[in-house]
């Protein structure tokens, strides 16, 4: 199905179900900038071609991960250190930041729909006294960088408690939207209102700001907890359909909301792209055939209930940012093994392909018993020499923000001088 065909039928499919009226006609267009021969981390010689590749950092809001550093500073110094992030990426020659804008059903912007962030002021729902997500757009875009909107669809909260949410909550106003597990909040994948409203919720940040893209990560169903069950057998009995495979069903809702998001984005604000980061391993090939040569103990398909593999192949999305976080040569998962796998799914699909790299553990092998390859500053590098063989890999990005910032083993310092010599533009 071509996209235009498929943008016209899934916002025909949202007008059915409910959602706000879809009548925009526009395709999605897939503006994703293609990679230049030799594009990749190729530093080229002087008076080359302009490259144009991704250059990313993942900004993480969740528990003060990056930014703002603590709850409760005051506006001026949640703006000092949001700019200091992004001169940092400037300086870096990256292009690109992924800023968590929803991390717990909450907002960064003044929503009509749910309350302002905590992770601002240290209490949900109360004002910030500034706009986090429209000034960091400006900011942005005044560096030439882009700013990709990330939300996490489905987490409400780290904790059980309704009662802990701002009054007014939308999981308050409908307890029955929400499932505890794993000691978290989760809104329910299986309830087509959930679905709706948190479309809602997310668009209405895509009307507002210029974005130039909309960003998930890997959280859908949640990770499975030894000994619990995702108590969804209401919503499964009432909106199973036709199936009569519970796995399926909701793999079937995840994919609806994939869709139905990237209509609306369509219809919101034509042109803006929509990208994802699934968690790197789709199936084991002992699991299935058509999965890769991995042992990983967590696999999308079936564990989080995400086909990554067809929202690729059918190009239901404008990008892909596998999350490759294991080194080269690992047990159970080596990130060339990987590599090899998503660059010949994305080939041909017209899905761009940018590569996770989990700057994170440079230097952080000690204390956790993290593999000694983390240790070595040229790890990350030679993921990106690695890459740079691979024509459908369209670039990378890091996590995270704050391991920008510290870069305690220099691994970051290193990619920048064997990569990043000469500036790129960011895909379109």
């Amino acid at each position: 199905m071509s996209r235009r065909a498929f943008a016209l039928a899934t916002l025909s499919a949202l007008t059915t179900a409910g959602c706000e009226a879809a009548t925009s006609g526009t395709a999605r267009t897939g503006r994703t900038g293609s990679r230049g021969p030799g594009g990749g981390g190729a530093t080229g010689a002087p008076g080359a071609r302009a490259l144009t590749e991704m250059r990313g950092v993942w900004m993480a809001t969740v528990e003060n991960r990056d930014w703002p550093s603590r709850p409760g500073l005051t506006a001026a110094a949640q703006h000092k250190e949001l700019t200091a992030h992004l001169d940092r990426a400037v300086r870096g020659r990256l292009n690109t930041v992924i800023l968590q804008v929803r991390p717990t059903a909450d907002a960064l912007w003044p929503s009509p729909y749910e309350p302002w962030s905590q992770f601002l002021t240290g209490t949900q729902g109360r004002d910030p006294g500034w706009d986090p997500l429209g000034t960091a757009v400006r900011e942005a875009h005044a560096r030439g960088l882009q700013l990709h909107a990330w939300f996490n669809p489905y987490r409400i909260a780290n904790h059980t408690d309704p009662s802990r949410l701002a009054a007014g909550h939308p999981a308050r106003t409908h307890p029955d939207w929400a499932v505890p597990y794993g000691g978290k909040l989760y809104y329910n994948p299986g309830l087509p209102a959930v679905r709706a409203f948190v479309q809602r919720a997310m668009l209405d940040a895509v009307a507002r700001y210029p974005v130039d893209a909309v960003h998930f990560d890997d959280y859908f169903y949640p990770y499975p907890e030894d000994g619990e069950t995702f108590a969804d057998d209401e919503a499964y009995e009432s909106h199973r359909g036709a199936f009569d495979d519970r796995a399926a069903w909701r793999r079937d809702n995840i994919d609806r909301l994939v869709r139905e998001m990237a209509a609306g984005i369509e219809r919101v604000r034509p042109g803006t792209r929509f990208g994802i980061s699934p968690f790197g391993v789709w199936r084991n090939a002992t699991t299935d055939p058509l999965g890769s040569d991995t042992d990983a103990g967590a696999q999308t398909y079936d564990d989080l209930y995400a086909d990554t593999r067809r929202w690729v192949r059918e190009h239901w999305i404008d990008y892909v940012v596998p999350q490759l976080y294991w080194e080269i040569g690992a047990s159970g998962a080596d990130y060339a093994t990987l590599l090899d796998w998503w660059a010949r799914l994305a080939e041909g699909t017209g899905t761009k392909l940018y590569i996770g790299e989990a700057l994170y553990r440079a230097g952080a092998a000690g204390a956790d018993g993290r593999p000694a390859a983390w240790q070595d500053p040229a790890e990350l590098s030679r993921h990106l020499a690695l890459a740079a063989r691979h024509p459908q890999v369209g670039g990378h990005v890091f996590f995270a923000a704050q391991e920008v910032a510290t870069d305690p083993i220099g691994a970051m310092k290193r990619v920048v001088a064997d990569h990043y010599a000469r500036p790129a533009s960011p895909p379109r």
